[in-house]
């Protein structure tokens, strides 16, 4: 396959690294032959098949790669080895660094950061000022966004996550076995709805701690 952009004379430096502007050389996509993109530092920073881009002030360094139809826009930084691929979108000032995976149809924006060992997947938001690092993953159709902090080994399938001065959710841990774990809303139950087996409620929903961690389980495996 022909190259489907060319870096310009156009440049930025960063931390002693030249950033190089790109320019499209033909149509794919939305982006039409000759179309100025964002900036990147040579050539294995983004694929030339597909329609993946990196455009406005967005820029791509290191051993960053941005493949598939990703796409990094705004302010946004992706470096280090992160990966962002198939359909994500990262943009806005959000930054992508270390090893962190951003790939199918997540959205990374705002002020938000995925770094360290950290996956972002599947439908999942994250955004406004939050931060996913260490080996945690959002996916399924998480959202999370505030200044929520999710790190470690923790695993979030499903459900809002967020905290802000003004409020914040009363969140009970759920642990599914040494190394995996989830969040859900802890509700206000009433006596008649108390029982032994605590209550947890996913989306509107209130399940027993038995039954959520025999779902959750079975997702995971």
């Amino acid at each position: 396959m022909s190259k489907k952009y060319k870096l310009t004379k156009e440049t930025k430096e960063h931390n002693g690294t030249t950033l190089y502007r790109i320019e499209a050389l033909r149509d794919f996509g939305n982006i039409k032959k000759g179309d100025k993109g964002g900036f990147i530092e040579k050539e294995e920073n983004l694929s030339h098949e597909n329609n993946a881009w990196v455009s406005g002030n967005a820029w791509v360094s290191g051993n960053a790669w941005v493949y598939g139809d990703a796409r990094v826009y705004g302010n946004a930084w992706v470096s280090g080895d992160a990966w962002v691929y198939e359909n994500a979108w990262v943009y806005e000032n959000a930054r992508v660094y270390g090893d962190a995976r951003v790939y199918g149809n997540a959205w990374v924006y705002g002020d938000a950061r995925v770094y360290g060992d950290a996956w972002v997947f599947g439908d999942a938001w994250v955004y406004g000022d939050a931060w996913v690092y260490g080996d945690a993953w959002v996916f399924g159709d998480a959202w999370v966004y505030g200044d929520v902090r999710v790190y470690g080994k923790l695993k979030l399938i499903s459900g809002c996550f967020y905290h802000t001065k003004q409020k914040s959710e009363v969140i009970e841990k759920i642990e599914l076995d040494d190394e995996r774990e989830i969040l859900c809303k802890n509700p206000e139950l009433g006596e008649e709805e108390k029982q032994e087996d605590d209550m947890i409620e996913i989306d509107g929903i209130k399940l027993s701690k038995t039954t959520i961690k025999e779902h959750f389980k079975s997702l995971f495996n």
